[in-house]
């Protein structure tokens, strides 16, 4: 970066005016001063708006909901310092986590870039995030101390200090927060360890993970249906956190054109964020009202009332941000914009507050699930009936996450293909029933009622890995995504931006993917988490934590795509071997495949005990039969897709083969046109040459050559 560069960014990180001005007569610079000290007022005002607005919704909500009542004579009680400062932090550790996330998604994704490194303002939005997330740690922290406070009813100054390091270390709500902690201060580290494109973006993503651990121990996680309240409470939190973050860093933006292009990218992010907090938003207030009659019946459903109504004027501004504000800002009227965010700020703040509150208050299906047995609070669900071919298909357990995530897998691809077909190009219509069947068959064997048998029986688990680890990656693959996503995805039009495509491709082309496609690598994690997983302590573990669980099926998939990537793939990214060694590796992953089968079949004691023996049915077989069941359809599963997979390689191979003809025949022709020879008749003559020498010793002997 050149010394202008610096300055300019020095300049730019402290809020100046986007040129540097070092003569201006002192006219010009008492009006950028003028600007300045505008422009801060105004940030100072907004924000102690916005913050007023938060708490004030959360001292009305804590009183509406109930969570402000006196203690009860007799029972334990944390003092009043724990009662009002507890809702206090975690409104304050919310509101730093979004601002961080805000910033860092801005810096990474919504600002141009210079080069390889972030502009001016994203390098003053990474800053700002860094001490953002210093206090996000604090404050997280400082939950630690607090919750544990208002669980035991002991006030601070009475509580030990290894209760609180027993609680951060062993209970999961006190790990959630250590947790948050650590990602938060890795969050500020990073975020000044340097200027590149490439660091923000990562850091970026690792805040948007660190707001998500509390999400799995809080009211979801202690909900009915833990698939459907814990999945949409994390994407309930993350968007909004993205949401409102995004617009806080907007407002940080000086330059007006450089925020028109950036508000205009906000608002299809925005637009996103706001139908993904109303869909998880209405999901997880039903598991958590229980009846629709509770929306007016309780307190609780006074203050989700109450967000909803909230959600529903920021819902009205965001639509007046596309229409009014868009055009006045790059018409170059920024007080337009500046005016509606504002507002839009302090309602915003105001729901976080209300949210808080709702946090603190007690849910009205908290009292019909007390009643609930203890198989039931661990699965989430009541123990299914006897399976039947009705049961499995008819009795639906809806997962948000990979709802969601085959709802936009199929949306997405279907809506390129659509703009492929508008362009006048072709798109193989295989190829586009291969991937929507195989993310159906995603949807099916995650959220019908297999998926809750595959929480009991060993036997319905394996099913449910093999169709996840080999059938649905085949179709995926087949479906060829990232090609055409690389054929649809629109290049921004401002060179320094960084849109969805050149970021595929930097994923793409990037040393992970190459090292995971590596068909050394990718065959060890599809063959060794087969025996890793079941032949350990790891199985009982993940099934006992919906965020295990979730990553454990997520990994099926992702280790399957991997391998068949790797060997029948068409979409680039991925080593490009001859087709005698991807045979090869495929024949070694079927050896693999079917030694864990029979290693398994021979296994004579239970795998995860613990697990099973607190969930087995009365109707099931003993636990060791259901487990030779299922290593038998770990054995015999593979064998109709490895065949597949044969076929496909085969078929490859001699059309490959097919066009490596094609292209020497063509060569030829010119050849032959050109009166020239061509490379195969040049290497017939090199090996008539070679075959007369080696029949006449003499042509190796003369000056320079001896015989022994």
């Amino acid at each position: 970066m050149s010394d202008t560069d610096s300055h300019q960014l020095a300049a730019d990180s402290s809020g100046s005016a986007s040129t540097i001005v070092t003569a201006a007569p002192a006219t010009t610079r008492a009006r950028i001063n003028a600007r300045r000290a505008d422009a801060g007022g105004s940030s100072w005002l907004i924000a102690v708006a916005a913050g007023m607005s938060g708490v004030a919704l959360l001292l009305l909500g804590l009183r509406l909901g109930g969570a402000l009542t006196a203690a009860i004579p007799g029972l334990p009680d944390a003092g009043p310092a724990t009662t009002w400062a507890l809702p206090a932090v975690r409104l304050l550790s919310d509101g730093l986590a979004t601002v961080t996330v805000g910033m860092l998604v801005t810096a990474a994704f919504l600002l141009p870039g210079d080069e390889r490194s972030v502009s001016p303002h994203g390098y003053m939005l990474l800053r700002r995030a860094s001490i953002a997330a210093v206090g996000w740690a604090v404050a997280a922290l400082s939950l630690i101390v607090l919750t544990v406070s208002d669980l035991l009813g002991q006030p601070l100054d009475t509580l030990r200090p290894s209760t609180v390091v027993s609680f951060a270390t062993t209970i999961a709500q006190g790990q959630s927060l250590a947790l948050q902690a650590g990602l938060a201060l890795t969050v500020a580290l990073l975020s000044r360890a340097g200027v590149s494109r490439g660091l923000a973006a990562t850091v970026a993503v690792l805040a948007c993970v660190a707001v998500l651990p509390p999400a799995f121990t809080g009211h979801a996680a202690g909900a009915g249906n833990h698939q459907i309240a814990v999945t949409s409470l994390a994407l309930h939190i993350l968007a909004a956190a993205m949401w409102i973050g995004g617009l806080v860093a907007l407002l940080m933006v000086r330059r007006n054109r450089l925020l028109a292009d950036a508000v205009a990218r906000y608002s299809r992010l925005a637009l996103g964020c706001f139908v993904a907090v109303t869909v998880s938003g209405a999901a997880n207030a039903a598991v958590r009202l229980g009846a629709v009659e509770q929306l007016w019946h309780s307190r609780y459903g006074w203050l989700v009332l109450g967000k909803l109504a909230a959600l529903l004027i920021l819902g009205a501004a965001g639509a007046a941000h596309r229409t009014r504000t868009l055009p006045a800002l790059r018409a170059g009227q920024r007080r337009a914009f500046g005016r509606l965010a504002a507002g839009e700020l302090i309602v915003f703040a105001a729901t976080v507050g209300l949210a808080v509150a709702l946090s603190r208050s007690p849910t009205p299906a908290a009292v019909s699930s007390s009643e609930a047995d203890p198989i039931t609070e661990l699965l989430g669900f009541p123990l299914p009936a006897a399976p039947t071919p009705e049961n499995l298909l008819g009795q639906p357990l809806p997962d948000m996450f990979f709802l969601t995530l085959c709802a936009l897998g199929i949306g997405g691809y279907l809506s390129g293909v659509r703009r492929l077909h508008a362009d006048g190009h072709r798109w193989p219509a295989t190829r586009t029933a291969s991937w929507v069947g195989g993310m159906l068959l995603l949807a099916a064997a995650t959220n019908l009622g297999v998926a809750g048998y595959a929480y009991v029986l060993f036997s319905a688990h394996m099913a449910q890995h093999m169709v996840l680890s080999m059938v649905v990656p085949i179709l995926l693959v087949g479906g060829a995504p990232v090609t055409l996503a690389l054929r649809t995805l629109r290049r921004p039009a401002d060179p320094q931006v960084r849109g969805a495509r050149e970021w595929l491709l930097i994923a793409v082309r990037s040393r992970p993917t190459k090292l995971l496609t590596h068909p050394l690598v990718a065959l060890g994690i599809y063959s060794v988490s087969l025996f890793g997983l079941y032949f350990s302590d790891l199985l009982g573990v993940l099934m006992r934590s919906h965020l295990g669980h979730l990553a454990m099926l997520t990994h099926f998939v992702v280790a399957g795509y991997l391998m068949f990537w790797v060997l029948i793939g068409v979409d680039p990214g991925r080593r490009r071997l001859p087709h005698p060694l991807l045979v090869t590796i495929h024949l070694a992953s079927m050896m693999a495949h079917g030694f864990f089968g029979l290693v398994l079949m021979q296994t004579t004691t239970v795998i995860a005990p613990d697990w099973y023996i607190s969930v087995h049915p009365a109707w099931a077989s003993s636990l060791l039969d259901d487990q030779k069941l299922g290593a038998g359809i770990a054995w015999a599963f593979g064998e109709i897709p490895a065949a597949i997979v044969m076929i496909i390689l085969v078929r490859q191979w001699i059309r490959a083969d097919q066009r490596e003809q094609a292209r020497l025949d063509r060569a030829a022709d010119r050849a032959d046109a050109a009166g020239e020879d061509d490379d195969l008749a040049r290497y017939n003559a090199f090996l008539a040459v070679a075959g007369q020498d080696a029949e006449d010793p003499r042509r190796t002997t003369g000056p320079g050559f001896h015989q022994i």
